[in-house]
This record gives C-alpha cells, sequence and structure tokens, in this order.
C-alpha cells in the first residue's frame, strides 16, 4: 500500500475485487512520483525487457512481442444492450457475455505478478472539463508510460476525494507466472485471448491480453474516446480525435483550431507546425484529443485531456516535424524503433544516412538493404508535452481555449482542393460525416482504396456513429452564431504524373491563415457546389516558388468528378440506416442539386 490515504470506499472495494479476482502476488498504490518512475524503469531494464540509450539522458528502448504491435481493432468491442446501440463501425457483443467470457480470462491472471494501482486525470486536476480515471494494471511499462501521458498519483486522489466518481479501467497483460517461472522481456496474451472492451452505460473498461499502445494504456483511445464520447453525447460536450494549435497573426490575434484527420494524414505535423510566412506563430496545445464544452460565454472550449505525446516515430524528421524531433532530446520511452550500435535510437524516415548497422526491433541484426524495416512502421515515442519547444504557454488552462476553426481532411490524390469552407454548420458537418481517405502502405489491404472514416473517429466512437452525427448538429444548434467555422483540408494531391502539387509541412500554414482571414471576412473566396474555395490570388504565397498550373489544379472544382462520388457517399450513408440524421440526408440532397446546376 502507498503511503497516502484513499479515502473513496467505492475505489477501495473496486481494488479489493480486482484483486480477489486476478490474484496477484502484491498491490502497489501508485504515487506518480519520479522515485516510483525510475525504480519501475530500472526493474524492466534488469529483466531485459528495456535498453537504456546511451545517446539519450533518461531515455529507454522497448520491444513489443512481433504479435503485440498495434491497437487490435478487430478485438476492441463496444458492449451496448442493444447492437443497434453500438452501430455499424463496432463490434458488439452483449455486456453479459462479454463479462462472462472476461472475468473467467481474468481468473488468476495476475499470479506472480504485481497489481499496479493507478489513480490518473484526464485534464488538468480541478479543470471543469477533466475527468479521473483509475487504471489497474499488471504491466510496469504501462505504469510508467500513464506517468507520460497522464497525471497520475495523489492529487488526483485527493481532487478524488470520498466522494468523487471515476472511471475503472481494467488491465492485464494475461500472462499469469507459476511459482519460479521467469518472465519474458514482454509478457502478453495470444491475439484470440486479446480483448480491448468498452461498457459505454457503466463508464467501466476492460481490457486483457495487450500490452501496446491505446489496447493497454486506457486513458488514451478507450477513455479519452470510446468512453468519453459516450458520456460526453449524454452530458453534453465534445470528445473528439483532434489535435489542439493557436495561431497568432502579426497583430497578435489569436486563433485556436481544433482538427481531425484519419491515420497518415499529417496530424502532429501540422499541430507542431513552424510556419513559413514571416510574422505568423502556431502553438501546439495537443496533438491528438481534445475535450470540448461551452463555456459561460457561449463559446466552445477545449482541452488537452492527455499530458504526453504517444507519436509514430517512422517519417518522422527534422523536415516534417523539427519541434517533435526537438521534443525527443531526453526522459524518451521508445517502443519498437531500431537500436544503433552507438546506444541509439533509429527509424525509416529519420534525418540524415542510415546506420551501417543496427538491431532491429525484434533484435535481429539489420543492414541497409535488408528485407525488412529496421523498426516497425507503428514504432512509437511516449514523451511529456512539455518537453515539445512549440508547447503554448496556456496547454493546462482549466477552462480551455476558445475554438475558432474545425478542420476535417484526408488523403485523396485527386477530387478534393486544397481547401474548402463550409456553407454553414449542417454542410461542416455533412464534410466531417462524409471524410474520406485513400489507404496507404500502412494499413493492412489494398493500397490507394478510399475508405470512409467520419470525423476520424470510426475505431474511437463509443456508440452508433448515427447518433454522433446527430450530437454534432445539436451541439451546432446550441451553439449558434458562436460556433466555430468549418473547414476540409486536403494536402495530397497529385498531377496526372503522379508528383505532390502541394509542398505542405510548413507551407500549410499559407491554408491556415487564408481560414483567420476568412474569420474575419479578409480574405476572398468562390463559391462552389461542394462550398467555398479560394481564388487563385487569395492564398498568401509569398516566397513560395510554386508553378501557376499546381495552384489551378489545388483549387479545381472538378463537377464530373464529384458527380462519381455521389455513389459512394449514398452506400456510406446507407449503412446507418433509419438512425442517419435527416439534416444529413438534405445535405446530400442539396449537393446532387447543386451538381447538377452547376454551369462550370
Amino acid at each position: 500500500m502507498s503511503s497516502y490515504e484513499v479515502k473513496n470506499l467505492k475505489l477501495k472495494e473496486w481494488v479489493r475485487e480486482t484483486a480477489e479476482m486476478c490474484k496477484p502476488d502484491r498491490v502497489h498504490w501508485c504515487d506518480g512520483g519520479k522515485q516510483e518512475y525510475d525504480q519501475l524503469i530500472a526493474q524492466m531494464v534488469a529483466g531485459g525487457a528495456g535498453v537504456a540509450l546511451k545517446k539519450r539522458p533518461n531515455s529507454y528502448l522497448f520491444s513489443s512481442d512481433p504479435s503485440d504491435v498495434a491497437r487490435t481493432e478487430e478485438r476492441t468491442y463496444i458492449a451496448t444492450a442493444t447492437e443497434d446501440e453500438a452501430g455499424p463501425t463496432n463490434n458488439w457483443v452483449a455486456p453479459d457475455e462479454l463479462k462472462r467470457t472476461m472475468e473467467a480470462l481474468y481468473d488468476g491472471c495476475m499470479k506472480g505478478r504485481t497489481m499496479y494501482v493507478i489513480p490518473f486525470s484526464m485534464g488538468p486536476i480541478g479543470s471543469p472539463i477533466a475527468k479521473i480515471g483509475v487504471e489497474i494494471t499488471d504491466s510496469p511499462y504501462v505504469v510508467c508510460s500513464m506517468h507520460v501521458m497522464t497525471r497520475v498519483g495523489t492529487k488526483v486522489i485527493e481532487a478524488l476525494g470520498a466522494e468523487g466518481k471515476f472511471i475503472p479501467c481494467l488491465h492485464s497483460v494475461g500472462a499469469p507466472l507459476a511459482n519460479g517461472q521467469k518472465d519474458v522481456a514482454w509478457p502478453c496474451a495470444p491475439m484470440d485471448k486479446k480483448y480491448v472492451s468498452h461498457f459505454p452505460a457503466e463508464n467501466l473498461i476492460w481490457s486483457f491480453g495487450s500490452g501496446y499502445g491505446g489496447n493497454a494504456l486506457l486513458g488514451k483511445k478507450c477513455l479519452a474516446l470510446r468512453i468519453a464520447s459516450a458520456m460526453a453525447k449524454r452530458e453534453g460536450w465534445m470528445a473528439e480525435h483532434m489535435l489542439i494549435m493557436r495561431v497568432t497573426n502579426p497583430a497578435g490575434k489569436q486563433y485556436h483550431i481544433a482538427a481531425a484527420f484519419p491515420s497518415a494524414c499529417g496530424k502532429t505535423n501540422l499541430a507542431m507546425l513552424v510556419p513559413t510566412i514571416p510574422g505568423w506563430k502556431c502553438e501546439t496545445i495537443g496533438e491528438d484529443i481534445s475535450w470540448m464544452k461551452i463555456g459561460p460565454d457561449g463559446r466552445l472550449r477545449a482541452i488537452n485531456p492527455e499530458s504526453g505525446f504517444f507519436g509514430v516515430a517512422p517519417g518522422t524528421s527534422t523536415r516534417s516535424n523539427p519541434m517533435a524531433m526537438a521534443s525527443l532530446k531526453e526522459n524518451v520511452i521508445f517502443t519498437n524503433c531500431a537500436l544503433t550500435d552507438d546506444g541509439d535510437v533509429w527509424w525509416e524516415g529519420m534525418d540524415g544516412a542510415p546506420p551501417a548497422h543496427a538491431i532491429d526491433w525484434q533484435g535481429r541484426d539489420w543492414s541497409p538493404g535488408s528485407k525488412e524495416p529496421a523498426a516497425h512502421p507503428n514504432a512509437r515515442f511516449t514523451v511529456a508535452a512539455t518537453q515539445c519547444p512549440a508547447i503554448c504557454s496556456d496547454w493546462e488552462k482549466p477552462e480551455g481555449v476558445p475554438i475558432d476553426i474545425f478542420i476535417f481532411g484526408g488523403r485523396r490524390s485527386g477530387v478534393v482542393p486544397l481547401v474548402t469552407e463550409s456553407l454553414d454548420w449542417d454542410h461542416g458537418v455533412f464534410l466531417g460525416a462524409t471524410a474520406a481517405s485513400e489507404t496507404t502502405a500502412a494499413i493492412v489491404g489494398e493500397v490507394g482504396v478510399l475508405r470512409r472514416d467520419p470525423f476520424a473517429m470510426t475505431p474511437f466512437c463509443g456508440y452508433n456513429m448515427a447518433d454522433y452525427f446527430q450530437h454534432w448538429l445539436d451541439m451546432g444548434d446550441r451553439l449558434g452564431k458562436k460556433a466555430p467555422r468549418i473547414f476540409y483540408v486536403n494536402w495530397f494531391r497529385k498531377s496526372p504524373e503522379g508528383k505532390w502539387l502541394w509542398p505542405g509541412f510548413g507551407d500549410n500554414s499559407r491554408v491556415l491563415k487564408w481560414m483567420c482571414e476568412r474569420l474575419e471576412g479578409k480574405a476572398g473566396r468562390r463559391q462552389t457546389p461542394i462550398g467555398y474555395l479560394p481564388g487563385e490570388n487569395d492564398l498568401d504565397l509569398r516566397g513560395l516558388e510554386f508553378p501557376s498550373q499546381n495552384l489551378k489544379e489545388l483549387l479545381k472544382f472538378d463537377s464530373d468528378a464529384w458527380k462519381a462520388e455521389i455513389s459512394d457517399l449514398e452506400r456510406h450513408f446507407a449503412q446507418f440506416g433509419r438512425r442517419l440524421p435527416q439534416r444529413l440526408k438534405k445535405q446530400l440532397g442539396e449537393l446532387v442539386t447543386r451538381l447538377e446546376k452547376f454551369q462550370g
């Protein structure tokens, strides 16, 4: 037992019941302190699970089991009373059935291990938007990662008090140890025994068998999105898969932006953007999740509920994301990267030439030309947000920052222009509800297939997505004239020869500038059937060597290409059946009418 006093009887009873079921050798209440972190890291390094990096102070490399490298969407469940409540985008199991299955797995699952109790706050402690969770786990890797990704420890227990509510999160790697049995470096269960289960009606999360990422750090996607999205629907707020950033113009006026992109669409890069336009400044508030409530002034206010970044390493470089690279100099947990001979990490896409030799993420010798990559494509870094040089001074403001702009986007080689402004709120919700990306090599399956990922929330919405669309419409009704403006971007347009048309990275600030100036009525626009587009002279391209033909193609509206999209949009909406909001059906009908009338 930790030295601090726990007054919350419900918490103490839940911990007692869990210990009886999981049968650990000992129970440790986490205090969130440096000594606790250092001791657990040292324990894992001594056991062969982690390697201390000579080149980066207080930084460590862990390598997972090859069966445990990413979120397991096919083993992720939403347990609601009826299948219709979970909707077509979720895997559904009846709550009683799922609990029976998992209780059998949990029985004795922590034998030979320590059961850690992690009290944590999602959001600044005491914020009116924050929530308290408690994760029980048998993984010291999870404890150390939660230290970075959330606010852990005694202050959370104090804030919880005797009567406070918490979200119970139970996790086990699912690998009990018999007496005298030696542990493995990365314990986990076989794939058919992995479960990431959510019970939205009870605000309850049960995870079993995986020690990796969002399967095990239950504050992340499980609480912050799947459970929080259901809570937000019931309580009238928003839990979104969105970055939050501040943009400041040369006159000092601040704009706050929340943006949602599917995977491989540059979300983290945009969150840490270094502008190429003189006088403009960008600062990071969050790079993955946004919780938003309507404040006393009637505006939507957002916090980043996390306290760290859990970023994809491959492809991260000084060119793609200098702020991320500057964040990784010390105090980092790396997972599934390669280990260089001089004691550093390496991944594909990193700055400079590849090392002549390295140990790959599976512990094998690697050299340039090897058939397999040195780092796993989903290799990660876990680092405190405070280490980012671009972190905003207000990133932990308890009341949050007022959101001015929402951005949705996807990866499309054609059809979708560089930037589109919605006609109004309902049209903006339509843009979010129909967001799509072409698959990349990072996603299993055929490359280049168009996949709809509404609001970038398909794997993360904890209830029927049609009801989620309605919630967005309802929030717009409540916000009225104070609702943020909605835009859609596509950084990934290609020429017929397959070359990128837009330079991206820091030059994306030119598009953000147009959005901010649209709010002030200072930038021009032209109306098309899909929304407002910039004219060719409306984007600030000063200092950018940029072929005029590229700009024409980027801002092009192709009526025939959009008409060809309609059947796919109809199929997409049809999956939601009678629950699809009539207002979205109306938006689709109005788009068809505008396309038919268009004379371009």
